[in-house]
């Protein structure tokens, strides 16, 4: 029986935006190309065009031979669990493609393996050749070295690619952010009695997402967070913090005790960019959400980019500020001074009428972090939740002390990182980027 191996890509400069996809089919045995395929599909979604690029490559093979053994390699980590069964489909308009690529070749002949986008360079540059052919008005077509085999060089690379992912040693950005940022921004009205906050900041307060990242982005070549630990694979957290809400503006403490608020139309505005970016960075295998409004809007936004489900866990809620929710730094010092200073000074302090103190708080997303690690281990997950509970995932991370919170920069809609590793060791990767929000 005839082995094939079918190599697919496809892209979208602008996600949804003018797309193509390539696909090619090489001789397992010999590495020979038998078969290229590629096309400009006109606007459409990376998903979208990754799927037709592996439709293309799958009726290729079929044509070749229907009753050879084909193995699809692809850097797309959402076509390849999906068609191997491991993910739901969710999104509409991959289900017919996928229903479509299920139906070229029985399932027991197909095979599917992720690779790192550098190891698909053939594919992507025949989908790129396609987008190229379709700005300029024309149809893509095959040219004279599309079938030359790979340079020394070229071979070269892709057999040092294939060490590197053997070793799972992969790049991941380690920026950490300047020690004097704060969560959240300012806090409004200044000093406090009896002194000046910690840091400058609040953690909780609801601020807006107009101040500096404390860490820049990762660079457009990164396949994502993970990194090969000496471990293997750690459980990675991307770590999300929803868009901006009307008592964002306002700087207002807004947690789980009170009210709980929608997206404003910039905070979906913020969740539509951030879900772009993530569908561009093609990482994340789960989303999991708080269970407040805010929260699981940020997350279906995303999803649905994703194609992906939102699963809740009550773990991930923000603190329950008590009497201060809905108020600002300012009203809370003017109306319960001696409550505020104690509860700046105090981790086991609580908020004026109960709320939860930021001790608590730990314990619980400490235990929701256990809990999460062990069922999600060599995973990228995103989490979509709050202020205090980020802030915490990290400080817990660096094992810093409690009056760390007042010393980290956390701006609506940002990305953080915490990856964690089999020795109960954990790498603070990522904090507030928010490079995807500029326009």
């Amino acid at each position: 029986m005839r082995e094939f191996i079918v190599e697919a890509d496809g892209g979208s400069r602008g996600n949804p935006g003018p797309a193509g996809y390539g696909a090619v089919v090489s001789d397992a045995s010999t590495g020979e190309t038998l078969a290229e395929a590629a096309e400009y599909i006109g606007v459409a979604t990376n998903n979208v065009a990754e799927y037709r690029g592996l439709l293309a490559g799958l009726t290729a093979a079929h044509a070749l031979d229907p009753a050879a053994r084909v193995h699809v390699r692809m850097d797309s980590k959402l076509v390849v669990e999906q068609m191997s069964g491991r993910w739901k489909i969710k999104h509409p308009d991959m289900k017919p493609l996928a229903a479509q690529a299920s139906r070229i070749l029985p399932p027991g002949q197909v095979t599917y393996e992720w690779i790192p986008r550098e190891r698909n360079k053939h594919a992507d540059r025949l989908a790129n050749e396609a987008m190229d052919a379709g700005a300029r008005g024309e149809q893509w077509e095959p040219s004279a070295s599309t079938a030359e085999p790979a340079t020394a060089d070229e071979a070269a690379e892709v057999a040092a690619a294939d060490a590197r992912a053997a070793d799972g040693i992969a790049s991941a950005p380690g920026a950490s952010a300047p020690s004097g940022s704060v969560p959240g921004g300012s806090v409004p009205g200044g000093s406090v009695p009896g002194g000046s906050v910690p840091g400058g900041s609040v953690p909780g307060a609801d601020t807006p997402s107009t101040s500096t990242p404390g860490a820049s982005a990762p660079s457009a070549s990164a396949p994502g967070w993970s990194a090969g630990p000496d471990l293997g694979a750690p459980a990675t957290f991307v770590l999300l913090r929803h868009g901006e809400t009307p008592l964002t503006p306002h700087k207002r403490f807004s947690g789980s005790g009170g009210g709980d608020p929608s997206l404003s139309d910039v905070g979906r505005e913020q969740a539509r960019r951030v879900a772009a970016a993530l569908a561009r960075r093609g990482t994340i295998e789960h989303i999991i959400a708080s269970p407040l409004a805010r929260t699981r809007q940020t997350a279906g936004a995303v999803a649905d980019v994703l194609g992906l489900e939102v699963s809740i866990d009550d773990g991930l809620r923000e603190t329950d500020f008590g009497a201060w929710e809905g108020l600002t730094f300012g009203e809370v010092r003017e109306r319960y001074p001696d409550d505020l200073n104690t509860w700046l000074a105090d981790p086991e302090a609580h908020p004026t009428g109960g709320g939860e103190s930021f001790a608590e708080t730990a314990t619980r997303i400490a235990a929701t972090r256990d809990k999460l690690v062990a069922a999600h281990a060599g995973r990228t997950v995103l989490l979509v939740t709050h202020v205090t509970p980020i802030k915490t995932f990290v400080r817990l991370a660096l094992g810093a002390p409690p009056e760390s919170l007042f010393r980290m920069e956390l701006s609506a809609a940002s990305l953080s990182a915490v990856a964690y590793y089999a020795d109960g060791n954990a790498s603070v990767r990522l904090l507030n980027d928010t490079s995807h929000l500029r326009p």
